[in-house]
C-alpha cells in the first residue's frame, strides 16, 4: 500500500477544506441528520453547490456526467465531509441508486433520473427492511400486483430514511408469492407524491427524526419503473447493496469528535489546571489517537485495492467494524474526560461542546448495525480473510 497522496490529491483535499469552510455558515457544528429541520435548508444549499463543482457525482463514469474519480478521491472527499460534518449528499441517489440505474436500468429511466440525481434536484428514500422483514430481507411482504400498464401496491417499509424529505423511493415488493422467498421480488422506482403514500415519522433516541414508516394504501405505479427484470429484483438490490460502502466517512466522524473531546479536554479546568494535565486523560486521549490512524490506514487501504482494480472482500469489512466501533469508544472516553457536564443536551447552559457529545454517544450505536452489523462484519472477515470453516 503506497501511504502518500499524490498532488493531484493533496491538492483536492485542499481546495476541498476551502470550498467547506468558505461555504457552510460560520459557527456551524453540524447536526446528526441531514433531514433535520434544522439542518436541511443547510444541506439543500449545499448540494447544489456541490453539483455545481462536479463534486456531487465525481465518482460516476464520464458518460454520465460524473467526473470519473478514483476510489482514493472519492475516499478524501467522504473523509472531509464528515471531518467538517457538512451536510449536501444524497447517498441514497448518488452512492447507491445512481450506479445501479447504470447497470440495471432503461434508457428512458437514466435519462429520467440520473441528471437529476447530480443536479441534487431529487432525493431518493430506500424501501427495503418492513416490520417484519429486517436482516431477514427476503422474507417482506410488500406486495405488487399487476394491474394493466401498473403495479399496485400495498403493504409497508420500515426505517425508511429520509422518506419525509425524499422526491422518489427505490423499493422491493413481492410480485409472485408463489415463487421462493428470493425470488418473485421486483425493484420499483415511486414518486413519493403518488395517491395512497403515507409517512410516519419515528425519532430515534438522539431526539432526530431520520426514520419513518411508509404505508402503501393501493399505490399505482407504472410498468416503466421497473428496473432489471420482473421477479428478479433481488439482483438488482444486491448489486445496489454493493454501491453502499463502509467507506472512510466513520473515520472522518472520528477523527472530528476526537479533536473536539481534546480540545475541551484542554479548555475545561479541574482545580485550577487543564484535565489534560491528568496523565491517564491523556493516555485515553492518545490511545483514541492511535486507533484513528489505524482506521484510517484500513480505509484507505480499502480505496487503493478498489483504485488497482481489486475487489475488497473481508478488507472493506475489517474497516468498517474497526471504525464504527472505534466512534463509540470515542464517545465513551469523550463522556468519561469531560465528566457530567457532556451528558447535557444541545441549548443546556452548561452543555459540554453544546451537547454534540451526548448526541454521539447515542448515535453511535446505529453504525454498528446498519449496512451489516459488526456480528455479520466479524463472520465476513472469517470466512474471507481468515479462511475459517462456517459452522
Amino acid at each position: 500500500m503506497e501511504f502518500s497522496f499524490t498532488n493531484e490529491e493533496q491538492t483536492f483535499r485542499k481546495d476541498l477544506r476551502a470550498f467547506l469552510r468558505n461555504e457552510l455558515p460560520r459557527g456551524w457544528t453540524g447536526g446528526m441528520e441531514d433531514w433535520d429541520d434544522d439542518v436541511f435548508p443547510v444541506a439543500q444549499r449545499m448540494r447544489k453547490k456541490l453539483a455545481a463543482r462536479g463534486w456531487l457525482t465525481m465518482g460516476w463514469p464520464r458518460e454520465h456526467g460524473g467526473m470519473g474519480a478514483g476510489p482514493v478521491a472519492q475516499a478524501i472527499f467522504g473523509e472531509e465531509m464528515l471531518y467538517h460534518r457538512a451536510p449536501g449528499r444524497d447517498q441514497f441517489g448518488l452512492r447507491m441508486l445512481g450506479p445501479t440505474l447504470m447497470l440495471f436500468g432503461t434508457e428512458e429511466q437514466k435519462r429520467e433520473h440520473l441528471p437529476r440525481i447530480a443536479k441534487g434536484e431529487r432525493l431518493w428514500c430506500q424501501g427495503y427492511s418492513e416490520p417484519g422483514a429486517g436482516s431477514d430481507l427476503a422474507s417482506l411482504q410488500t406486495r405488487a400486483t399487476r394491474d394493466g400498464d401498473d403495479y399496485v401496491i400495498s403493504g409497508s417499509k420500515m426505517w425508511t430514511t429520509g422518506a419525509h424529505r425524499a422526491d422518489w423511493m427505490f423499493l422491493l415488493a413481492r410480485t409472485d408469492p408463489s415463487a421462493p422467498k428470493h425470488k418473485g421480488i421486483t425493484f420499483l422506482l415511486m414518486d413519493m407524491r403518488s395517491p395512497g403514500v403515507s409517512v410516519q415519522p419515528l425519532v430515534n433516541m438522539v431526539g432526530a427524526h431520520a426514520f419513518n414508516q411508509v404505508f402503501f394504501d393501493d399505490v399505482r405505479v407504472p410498468c416503466t419503473n421497473v428496473v432489471g427484470e420482473t421477479n428478479r429484483g433481488w439482483y438488482v438490490a444486491m448489486a445496489l447493496l454493493s454501491f453502499e460502502r463502509s467507506g472512510v466517512e466513520h473515520v472522518g466522524a472520528a477523527r472530528r469528535l476526537l479533536d473536539d473531546i481534546t480540545r475541551a479536554a484542554r479548555e475545561l479546568r479541574r482545580d485550577g489546571r487543564p484535565l489534560t494535565a491528568d496523565p491517564i486523560v491523556r493516555h485515553k486521549l492518545a490511545e483514541r489517537a492511535v486507533e484513528t490512524q489505524v482506521a484510517r490506514a484500513l480505509a484507505y487501504r480499502v480505496a487503493w485495492l478498489q483504485s488497482k482494480g481489486q475487489v475488497p472482500a473481508y478488507e472493506s469489512s475489517a474497516s468498517k467494524v474497526f471504525a464504527t466501533e472505534l466512534n463509540q469508544r470515542i464517545a465513551n472516553t469523550g463522556m468519561q474526560v469531560l465528566g457530567l457536564h457532556a451528558q447535557l443536551e444541545k441549548g443546556s447552559p452548561r452543555a459540554v461542546l453544546d451537547g454534540i457529545l451526548r448526541s454521539y454517544y447515542l448515535y453511535t450505536v446505529a453504525p454498528t448495525l446498519y449496512a451489516g452489523s459488526s456480528e455479520v462484519q466479524r463472520n465476513i472477515i472469517a470466512d474471507k480473510g481468515l479462511g475459517l470453516p462456517r459452522a
